[in-house]
C-alpha cells in the first residue's frame, strides 16, 4: 500500500522572478549575438532561453485544502499541500486532489429490513480525503467509489435493523436514528478507509415503507400502538383498582365480601379502560340488591 509522504517543492514566487531574470539576461546576450553575427552566441542563447522556458513549467499553484500528488515517470514522489506557488521537477505530473469537505446524498434504495418488509432508504455522507496517495493509487475513482461503498454499506444496514419496533429493547430505523446512524458512519468507514477517505457524518435522511405495502403496514403500526396504549391503561387501572381496595380496607370505610369486592373491581376496569364515556346508574337499595 502506497502511504502519501510530503513533497512541496521550493518556494514559486523566488525561482519565478530568478527566470524571469535569467530569461531577459539570455535575451540581451542573444540580441548582442545577432548584431555581432556570433554564430556560437546565438546558439548557445538560443538554447539557454530554451532550458529556461522548460523549466517555468516547474511551476505550480496549491490552493488552500487541496493536494498536489506528483509523479515522475509513474513513480509517486510525494504530495504537496503546502499552499501558494511553487516549484517542482518540470517532468513530475501533478495531479489536483481536493481536501475540503464534501457530501453525498445516495439514491432511494429498495431493501428488505431484517423481518423481511421492503422498505425504501436513503443517507447523506458528509467525507473528505485524508490520505491523497491511497485514494489516487489504491482505487480506480476514490469519488465513485465513495458512492458505490456507502450505498452497500446502507444496504446491509438496513438488512440489520427492523423499520420499526414497540419496545425499547430492540434497535429499530425508525425508533433510534443515534444508535443507526452510529453503525453507519463506522461501516461505511471500514470500506472507505482503503481509500483514504475519512466519514465525518453519516444520517438516513429518507426511510419508508415501500409503497405496496405502506398501506398494510400502517395498519400494522396503529393496531400495534393500540394494543401498547391499552396494555399502559390496563396496567395503571389495575394498579388503581388495587389501591381503591387497599384505602377503603385500611380506612374501614366499608367492608366487602369476596363477591362485592369482584363486582366493584369489575365495573372499576369499566370505567377506567372503556374506550367511551361510562353513564352512572343510581342504585337505590342497597349493595347487595
Amino acid at each position: 500500500m502506497i502511504r502519501e509522504r510530503s513533497y512541496n517543492g521550493i518556494p514559486g514566487l523566488p525561482m519565478l522572478f530568478g527566470l524571469l531574470a535569467i530569461d531577459a539576461g539570455l535575451v540581451w546576450m542573444l540580441q548582442q549575438g545577432i548584431r555581432s553575427h556570433a554564430a556560437g552566441v546565438i546558439v548557445l542563447s538560443a538554447v539557454l532561453i530554451a532550458l529556461v522556458t522548460f523549466l517555468t513549467a516547474g511551476l505550480f499553484m496549491v490552493n488552500p485544502n487541496e493536494g498536489k500528488v506528483l509523479q515522475l515517470f509513474g513513480e509517486y514522489r510525494g504530495t504537496a499541500k503546502l499552499q501558494g506557488l511553487r516549484w517542482a521537477n518540470p517532468f513530475f505530473s501533478k495531479k489536483k486532489v481536493s481536501l475540503r469537505v464534501r457530501n453525498f446524498e445516495s439514491s432511494h434504495l429498495k431493501v428488505n429490513d431484517i423481518d423481511g418488509n421492503p422498505i425504501e432508504i436513503a443517507a447523506v455522507v458528509v467525507w473528505r480525503v485524508f490520505e491523497t496517495a491511497e485514494a489516487v493509487f489504491e482505487v480506480d475513482d476514490y469519488e465513485h467509489y465513495v458512492k458505490v461503498q456507502s450505498e452497500a454499506a446502507l444496504r446491509n444496514l438496513a438488512t440489520s435493523y427492523a423499520y420499526d419496533a414497540h419496545d425499547d429493547q430492540h434497535v429499530s430505523l425508525r425508533g433510534h436514528t443515534g444508535a443507526v446512524a452510529d453503525h453507519l458512519k463506522r461501516e461505511i468507514q471500514e470500506r472507505l478507509t482503503k481509500a483514504g477517505v475519512e466519514v465525518m457524518e453519516a444520517r438516513i435522511s429518507h426511510l419508508a415503507y415501500a409503497p405496496e405495502i405502506a398501506a398494510a403496514m400502517l395498519q400494522r403500526q396503529q393496531a400495534g400502538a393500540i394494543i401498547a396504549a391499552r396494555q399502559r391503561i390496563v396496567e395503571g387501572a389495575v394498579g388503581m383498582v388495587e389501591m381503591a381496595l387497599d384505602m377503603l380496607s385500611k380506612k374501614s370505610i366499608v367492608q366487602l365480601d369476596e363477591d362485592r369486592k369482584a363486582a366493584m373491581v369489575s365495573n372499576l376496569l369499566v370505567v377506567l379502560c372503556g374506550d367511551r364515556n361510562t353513564q352512572p346508574v343510581i342504585n337505590t337499595g342497597t349493595i347487595y340488591q
